[in-house]
């Protein structure tokens, strides 16, 4: 039988820290929540290994450090009203629960603080960037000219502005791809 716990603070020391992943809040959230509850059972005894896990017909669950870093770059702060897209997105729901925000279910109505998509997009639908407060942040894995990157996204003017901060292999996820467009 595997120690989760133990497995939970290599995590941490071994893949996370080595990475840049140095937020404080976010470090004591993948410390204390436990991912192995939220994978399918079939994957919790790598429940911790720095890799994606397959969730049947949905995608893929995000792996540990890409989590964190777009956490660390989302740089949440308890209070605040979080939004979090994917296909398995309960375990970064729990992550942002225990850093103190509110998570909003379902459609977003407004008022929304930070959104985090775990998946690589090509772009954010415009419901999401209405949804957005201004200021608010988004983060994600953006899609430009075939690169995938890590990106934080913030709203200014009604617009987002992206910054792009590492290289990442995440799939895709359905529904954010751009629309075909007429070349030459």
């Amino acid at each position: 039988m595997q120690d989760h716990a133990l497995a939970r603070r290599a995590m941490i020391d071994s893949q996370l820290r080595p990475q840049g992943v140095t937020n404080r809040a976010v470090l004591d959230a993948m410390a204390n929540v436990p991912r192995e509850e939220f994978v399918p059972a079939a994957a919790r005894s790598f429940a911790y290994f720095d890799r994606a896990i397959p969730v049947a017909g949905k995608g893929e669950m995000l792996a540990p450090t890409a989590l964190a870093r777009l956490l660390g770059a989302l740089t949440p702060l308890p209070g605040e009203r979080a939004l979090v897209v994917g296909a398995a997105p309960a375990y970064a729901a729990a992550l942002l629960e225990a850093i103190g925000l509110t998570i909003v279910q379902g459609e977003p109505a407004g008022a929304i603080d930070l959104i985090l998509i775990e998946g690589a997009i090509e772009q954010l639908p415009d419901a999401l960037t209405d949804a957005l407060v201004e200021g608010g942040r988004v983060v994600t894995a953006l899609i430009t000219d075939g690169v995938t990157r890590l990106a934080l996204g913030r709203k200014i003017a009604g617009v987002i502005g992206w910054t792009r901060f590492a290289d990442a292999q995440i799939a895709p996820l359905s529904g954010f791809s751009r629309p075909a467009a007429f070349t030459f």
